[in-house]
């Protein structure tokens, strides 16, 4: 993305401070190792990612339609063992019936027997039979009550068995919709990886753009921990021109007061617009376009900050840039990281509960300068303006060399090598 180069700069100046600043002290064990990136897969890589992917997919297709060919051949037609126990309780329910009904009949014509006889023993052979024609219907309408409970519950094992089959194919069919969007992914990825190596020297390079600024408005120079600071970020179009696509960058680094713990992972910052009001991680800021941008135009970017309630006493910034994209290929930004420092105050708000050093050899010279932020006279860059807040120093407290030199990255790396790095392809879609 257009901000990957910068957020590496930043972290470099973060993690590496010795590499930028020879006379920064020299960490103890305690110092926290220098986070690495993870490197990009390759061509190859990505290939094989697809093919398994589509792997995946294929066999997740199949899957669906055997569950779905089971649900209409098996369990429809007969050959799956409930459908099979319906059909035959299904037929003893309708032969149950039938002797029944003919059972019925016969009581019906015995007594019709009976009642037409005359002579004493024509009533007595005809009574003999009413009485087995009406013991044979009552055993026949017990059987056939035995018939339609076993259909009954023949029935609804039936029943059952199709519904699990159809829940079976729900969550099979979600799989493959699943693979699918996964296959998608992996090509998509596969085809820019492609055509990023295709085209990996795009026409003309990205210019600097000092015009085109990013200033933060609001930013408290302190914040405390266990609460949250909402500001903003302006990135105004000084350029002359319209910019087609303008990507603002922001991002929040954090270090105690004795220089030796990393506070990043207790400050979260988010952004969000007027266009798009849902926060979203600042990480994702860099490589998202808010739009196009017409000549002397601003657009504000809402950032949030939270501060974890277990924070320790120390110094953070909050580093700020832009860049654009046009359509015609044509790049560039501003040229540099602007860093805008703060105090961190532990929960409470009271920076001495915290960060006290525990070995005399700890403890801040005396006249040693103040924490960072407040009135320097040496921001990182002094072309820009803010209106609240303060632009960082560098150098301000010989504790945090880290915190004082990351805002400073892009002018250590100098200017011009982070410029060129900026360079766009319009086909890569960044």
């Amino acid at each position: 993305m257009i901000r990957r180069v910068l957020a590496t700069a930043v972290a470099a100046a973060v993690t590496a401070p010795v590499v930028l600043l020879s006379s920064a002290p020299a960490f103890a064990d305690e110092k926290p190792a220098a986070q690495t990136q993870k490197a990009k897969p390759t061509i190859e890589e990505l290939k094989q990612a697809v093919e398994r992917a589509q792997k995946e997919y294929d066999a997740a297709v199949i899957a669906v339609n055997d569950a779905v060919k089971f649900l209409e051949e098996g369990l429809e037609e007969g050959t799956y063992p409930t459908k099979a126990a319906l059909i035959e309780a299904e037929k003893a329910a309708e032969d149950a019936a039938k002797v029944k009904a003919e059972a019925d009949q016969a009581v019906v014509d015995a007594q019709a027997e009976l009642d037409a006889a005359t002579t004493d023993e024509e009533k007595e052979a005809a009574q003999t039979a009413l009485d087995e024609a009406e013991t044979a219907a009552a055993e026949a309408a017990e059987a056939k009550t035995a018939a339609d409970t076993a259909h009954t519950e023949a029935q609804t094992a039936h029943d059952d068995e199709r519904v699990a089959q159809a829940r079976k194919i729900d969550l099979l069919q979600k799989a493959r919709d699943e693979a699918k969007t996964k296959l998608k992914d992996a090509e998509k990825a596969l085809a820019e990886a492609e055509e990023g190596e295709e085209g990996e020297e795009p026409d003309g390079e990205c210019v600097p753009a000092p015009e085109l600024t990013a200033v933060v408005s609001g930013l408290p120079d302190k914040v405390v921990g266990g609460t949250t600071e909402t500001f903003t970020l302006r990135v105004t179009n000084g350029t002359g021109g319209t910019l087609d696509e303008v990507y603002p960058f922001a991002s929040a680094h954090g270090f105690d007061t004795k220089g030796y713990k990393e506070l990043d992972s207790y400050l979260d910052l988010e952004w969000s617009t007027a266009a798009n009001p849902k926060w979203r991680d600042a990480d994702l800021l860099g490589g998202t376009s808010i739009g196009s941008l017409k000549a002397n135009a601003s657009v504000d970017v809402k950032l949030r900050l939270k501060v974890d309630a277990d924070v320790l006493a120390g110094q953070g910034s909050v580093y700020v840039t832009a860049d654009y994209l046009n359509d015609d290929g044509s790049c560039g930004g501003y040229p540099d990281l602007d860093d805008y420092g703060f105090e961190i105050l532990p929960k409470g708000g009271n920076a001495d509960d915290q960060g006290k050093p525990e070995d005399p050899k700890d403890e801040p010279a005396p006249n040693s300068p103040t924490g960072q932020g407040g009135t320097s006279t040496t921001p990182v860059n002094t072309s820009s303006t803010t209106t609240t807040g303060s632009l960082a120093q560098t150098g301000s407290n010989d504790a945090l060399p880290k915190i004082a030199l990351a805002g400073g990255a892009a002018l250590v790396l100098g200017a011009g090598a982070v410029v060129v790095t900026r360079r766009r392809n319009k086909s890569t879609g960044a």
